[in-house]
């Protein structure tokens, strides 16, 4: 029995004891029921206080309705005992055959089990990354590559239909300030105030001087200025992109679109925003500029839209960003920013609420803000990249780890919180990784269930849930029953952090189950049931381990 069947199990006693007139409740006064896992596990199996939520509404006291209760569960097969507690909870022990049935539950699911409808028919746009394409992707945007990818796979596995956007800043004086760079280095000349150093820039400057050569143009380095850093800017940029797009995709993160600025200033999109919010009577002229009067909606101050000069402002174009995405039909748009935007919720959401929208956690627009990644090699921070120069990249973290490792060292960790990570102990094989020590758990199962065949226990003998009855077989079923809360939770806070903590549970529960349980016969003794049974609960880990190690975009290896 599923945490969700037992649930719905205690929703039916309570509808029928509504329904016999035992309980003043009616049928849309009863809530989903809430089940936990108890800390004391003496205490049983589930635990609900569901009791304590409704009795005064069902005119009663909390341990009177649990009693009811508990009288209408004992009268279940899949329930060996129901236990009232305190001043009103509700302790559940399951069965030792309706626990064990978890296992073939889970195995006959698949890749499924965990999945679900809770987010169906949501449409999200998620927008992470979003780096400017004037450089490698740095550590920081590695952080958001890795959990905006696992955030996307949740929210699929909730049930949501997702977008992933990528943001193309080509906009601006990033870019002049990127082509101007790659113009000096051409011409050996010093990176210029503002511009970008690091040994890329002369790499990309390269690439364009013979990819202009091989097209049969004039090299840019003979044309004047102006005209050779429009070139270094049109085909830099794409280079510089394809790069980062290359890189991305070696670290398991593709996006659906990939949104360009340029776009919006081109197509009129900014003066088609800048109208409706005008119709919709929230701008006004001041000192020959155009202001958005966002502290109508929570803002710290107004916003300027078109500068005094007539040129649009930067915010005008994440105006026109947002009622683009609602307008392609988003009814989520999730924007994934680095620390150094915090300053922008106010201003945005106050530009959402002025279109008419609602602002903040599973609203329309929601701003997640990720927190900075230090990195530690040998005791001592790691802050140079011998090809970036200033700063650690994507491919640098690659490159001292993997990208398996990478990627869960990056998205075990709330987002916002800083993360430090030292390089010694995530490129480890040892427990004390925890990616390794998920993973390894994952090649156990795998070796068990090679083992198991080879002295000829198998599932095809049958499965006997009953036979699953020790303390650890419970403890490990009971963490398996959890997987499917913990992604919703996931899904719905935000947070794929939840599931590789779960999953580490998870391996820590297997790896005591398995120092505890036998699946194959010792010697010449006969294969018994429990071996057969306990195949069944092996297989069952490994199912939810690879399924846990997708949402995370990270490998479930059978062999270490």
């Amino acid at each position: 029995m599923t945490p969700e069947e037992l649930s719905e199990l205690i929703h039916q006693c309570l509808s029928a004891a509504a329904k016999r007139g035992d309980i003043a409740l009616n049928a849309e006064d009863i809530p989903q029921v809430k089940v936990e896992r108890p800390r004391n596990r003496e205490h049983g199996d589930w635990a609900t206080n569901v009791a304590m939520q409704l009795a005064r509404k069902a005119s009663t006291n909390p341990r009177a309705l649990a009693t009811l209760l508990a009288g209408e569960l004992e009268q279940v097969d899949a329930i060996a005992a129901a236990e009232v507690a305190g001043p009103g909870f509700l302790n559940v022990r399951l069965s030792s055959g309706a626990a064990g049935a978890l296992a073939a539950t889970i195995l006959e699911a698949g890749s499924q089990y965990g999945r679900s409808d809770a987010q169906s028919g949501s449409h999200v746009n998620l927008e992470f990354v979003s780096a400017n394409p004037t450089g490698p992707i740095h550590i920081g945007g590695a952080r958001w590559a890795a959990v905006g990818d696992a955030m996307a796979r949740v929210l699929e596995a909730a049930g949501a239909q997702v977008t992933r956007e990528y943001y193309f800043n080509d906009h601006g004086n990033q870019i002049n300030n990127f082509s101007a760079s790659l113009l000096a280095a051409a011409k050996g000349r010093p990176t210029p105030e503002d511009g970008y150093g690091g040994k890329y820039i002369s790499e990309v400057a390269d690439q364009v001087i013979a990819q202009v050569g091989a097209e049969g143009g004039t090299d840019p380095r003979e044309l004047g200025d102006v005209e050779a850093q429009e070139v270094f800017r049109e085909k830099g940029v794409k280079l510089m992109f394809a790069e980062i797009q290359e890189s991305l995709h070696a670290f398991r993160t593709d996006f659906d679109v990939f949104f360009h600025e340029q776009t919006l200033h081109e197509s009129g999109a900014v003066d088609d925003a800048i109208e409706k919010l005008r119709k919709l009577g929230v701008i006004f002229e001041s000192e020959g500029a155009l202001w958005l009067r966002s502290t109508d909606f929570g803002d710290d101050k107004d916003r300027v839209l078109i500068k005094s000069d007539g040129n649009a402002a930067y915010f005008s174009g994440d105006v026109a960003y947002y009622l683009n995405k609602r307008e392609r039909g988003f009814d989520q748009c999730i924007y994934m920013l680095g620390a150094d935007h915090h300053g922008y919720i106010g201003r945005m959401y106050a530009m959402a609420r002025a279109f008419g929208d609602e602002a903040g956690p599973g609203k329309n627009m929601e701003i997640l803000i990720g927190q900075l990644v230090n990195l530690v090699r040998a005791g001592k921070p790691v802050r140079m990249s011998k090809r970036a120069g200033t700063v650690v990249t994507l491919e640098d973290l690659v490159e001292a780890v993997g990208v398996d490792a990478a990627r869960y060292s990056l998205i075990r960790s709330s987002v916002d919180t800083t993360l430090e990570l030292d390089l010694d102990v995530v490129a480890s094989h040892t427990n004390e990784n925890p990616v390794y020590y998920v993973q390894y758990a994952h090649a156990r199962t795998c070796a068990v269930a090679r083992n198991a065949q080879e002295h000829g226990v198998s599932r095809e003998a049958g499965f006997a849930p009953e036979e699953l009855s020790s303390a650890a077989d419970g403890e490990l079923l009971g963490t398996l029953a959890r997987y499917p809360e913990i992604v919703a939770q996931s899904a719905s806070m935000r947070e794929p952090h939840r599931v590789a903590r779960y999953l580490e549970e998870l391996a820590g529960a297997y790896h005591a189950w398995y120092g505890q349980c036998r699946v194959t016969p010792r010697g010449d003794d006969p294969v018994e049931p429990s071996h057969v049974a306990r195949l069944w609960l092996n297989d069952a880990v490994g199912q939810v381990l690879r399924n846990g190690l997708d949402l995370l975009g990270v490998q479930a290896p059978e062999r270490m």
